[in-house]
């Protein structure tokens, strides 16, 4: 058995990024730029107009010019003006050759075809956007390790750009164990419980970005789960099992992977929830073998495969706490195992509920996160800063 910092470490020394793939960019959100990203355009692509009023060749000792054009935005047409001519303008609109100025209509009086114009605030330059004044074409817009937001996206397509290289989304496959589930909606038996973990790992992963998930639900049988274990590691890139690492007459997991061939980094972590924890490796393949009470499904996903899924995409520091924040309340524990606790952040305070047994899902319905209680620690106090890790 082994400390968490130690399984931390083996999972996190075997981490690589996955291979960059081009997605559409409003598909984009929430991934990583797996390369640089530079505008094929100058913005703005022409001169233009940064308010509505009228674009002149600027001369002080002129204040009456001819009206010439009216130009809108999404004029096509080249135009041009000269020497005491002006083009009325709009917003956005091009800017004629030969004006090198752009008065704000709140400075003039027009009469039919003439208008005059208040020079005596207006510099030579005003209110006109220059080509290229954004950002030239070849200039990086974005960095490679770029988080995408949607203001990123609005920032893609206004170069023109329909595609973005980002590190993929990894395929995931779920297999739960267990003859004592049965899906909710059904009717609940004697014996039985509902089975939580399939919904609560679709939904982190769809949270992380993970939209490629495979679930499956295995009888406990050996051969049956053999063969649907060799299936999903053929078909994704990481394997979580949730049930069957124990040490029970029916728990098979631990026995089927050494039987593959997987090469096991840990089985069994100093903490509490998720003491028998398993991960391994096939090649480039991850194997999470999860307990099946669902906190410990929980807290272990959180704690290992959040991270590792996270590295893989693209995101670094994955390993690191959320926050570190003062506990609100006393607790105390014994030593020897790392606690994650099911908490909560409350006013930059981390407020740790009752209902911290194994088997009690209650505190999930407030808590956003998990405080760690390190291994050696028996008692912390009101005030002590311990690491939060949000969900």
């Amino acid at each position: 058995m082994i400390s968490v910092n130690h399984a931390k470490k083996l999972i996190s020394e075997r981490t690589s990024q996955s291979q960059p793939v081009d997605i559409p960019i409003q598909n984009a959100t929430g991934f990583i730029t797996a390369r640089d990203v530079t505008s094929p355009i100058d913005v703005p692509p022409f001169d233009n107009s940064a308010m509505d009023g009228y674009a002149i060749k600027l001369n002080k000792d002129n204040y009456v010019y001819r009206i010439t054009h009216i130009v809108q935005a999404g004029e096509t047409r080249h135009l041009k003006i000269g020497d005491g001519e002006a083009a009325r303008v709009f917003t956005g609109a091009p800017i004629p050759d030969g004006a090198d100025t752009v008065v704000q209509q709140e400075l003039s009086e027009r009469n039919d075809d003439f208008v005059k114009l208040n020079l005596s605030e207006i510099d030579k330059g005003e209110h006109i956007r220059l080509r290229g004044a954004q950002s030239k074409s070849g200039t990086t817009i974005l960095q490679k390790g770029t988080l995408i937001s949607p203001g990123t996206v609005g920032l893609l397509a206004s170069v023109g750009i329909q595609a973005v290289s980002v590190y993929s989304s990894p395929v995931v496959s779920v297999v739960i164990t267990g003859n004592e589930l049965t899906p909710p909606g059904s009717e609940l038996d004697h014996g039985l419980i509902y089975e939580s973990n399939s919904p609560a790992l679709v939904s982190y992963l769809k949270y992380l970005g993970v939209h490629n998930i495979n679930v499956f639900h295995a009888p406990d049988e050996k051969e049956w789960l053999k063969k649907k274990i060799s299936e999903c590691l053929d078909n994704s890139d990481i394997l979580l099992l949730t049930g069957g690492v124990s040490v029970g007459d029916y728990d098979f997991v631990h026995e089927i992977l050494n039987e593959i061939g997987i090469e096991r980094l840990f089985h069994k972590v100093k903490q509490r929830p998720g003491k028998p924890l398993y991960v391994g490796k096939l090649n480039s393949k991850w194997v999470f073998g999860l307990p099946g009470n669902p906190a410990s499904v929980i807290s272990c996903f959180n704690q290992y495969v959040k991270p590792c899924i996270k590295a893989n995409m693209g995101f670094t520091r994955v390993w690191e706490p959320d926050a570190r924040l003062p506990l609100e309340n006393r607790y105390t524990k014994k030593p020897g195992l790392t606690f994650f606790l099911k908490a909560s952040t409350v006013n930059d305070k981390i407020v740790v509920p009752d209902g911290q047994q194994s088997f009690n899902m209650l505190p999930f319905g407030a808590a956003n996160g998990l405080a760690e209680i390190p291994e050696e620690i028996e008692m912390v106090e009101p005030g002590s800063i311990v690491n939060f890790y949000k969900w």
